[in-house]
């Protein structure tokens, strides 16, 4: 299973900074965690612009138990709970995917999972930008999210990543499968950003993964 946090924070963001380099010591450990990334986030849902105020955790579990254990008494989280004003923890269970991270293929879908037609879907993009593509590959991403904003079936979304303008990634959460499909395969600007990734070779790794959100835990 893959659980995604994100932490907000009114006050100690200095120390939620330093967390992006340190936190690591704290996790790397921990039992059943099989792979994991301490990220920013962008403003404005998808920005150049860094959130200093919102940072994510992304995490993929051997078992529930193993998740479970963390939330509940793992000194990371305890650490985070006495300075943050706000969690939010999405539980994830992978339907499909595609590509890489960091040349590691972190999630694995679930084939025996049913998908109802109530599932909100939980969508993961991630990609590292070549350097020598960044400016056209920044100059076109508002034009390739004009339609996502206003979209009726998007519930959220968020900017993450390990290293801004290069390493970086989307979550989305949209109302159903149905609603994920008609932006993906029938959005005009979205069906030539992909077509325009693979003209210009924008990305020297990417991947694509695409989850059922079981629990919202606060």
């Amino acid at each position: 299973m893959t659980t995604l946090t994100f932490f907000t924070f009114t006050e100690h963001k200095y120390w939620a900074f330093k967390m992006m380099g340190g936190g690591s010591r704290l996790v790397k450990n921990t039992k059943g965690l099989s792979f994991f990334k301490l990220l920013g986030t962008g403003k404005k849902g998808f920005s150049i612009l860094p959130d200093w105020s919102e940072y994510a955790f992304l995490a993929v579990w051997e078992s529930e138990d193993d998740a479970a254990l963390f939330f509940k008494d793992s000194m990371f989280i305890n650490e985070y709970k006495k300075r943050c004003s706000k969690i939010i923890n999405y539980d994830l269970r992978c339907i499909k995917v595609n590509g890489t991270w960091d040349g590691k293929s972190p999630f694995t879908a679930m084939k025996l999972l049913t998908v109802s037609e109530d599932d909100q879907i939980g969508v993961i993009t991630r990609a590292s930008v070549k350097w020598h593509k960044l400016f056209r590959f920044w100059n076109y991403v508002p034009t390739s999210h004009q339609d996502l904003w206003d979209n009726p079936g998007l519930l959220f979304t968020k900017g993450i990543g390990d290293i801004p303008l290069l390493e970086m990634a989307t979550f989305s959460l949209w109302k159903n499968q149905e609603a994920i499909i008609q932006f993906a395969y029938k959005n005009e600007h979205h069906k030539k950003a992909i077509a325009l990734t693979k003209k210009y070779n924008w990305y020297s790794e990417e991947l694509f993964a695409r989850f059922v959100v079981k629990e919202l835990r606060f």
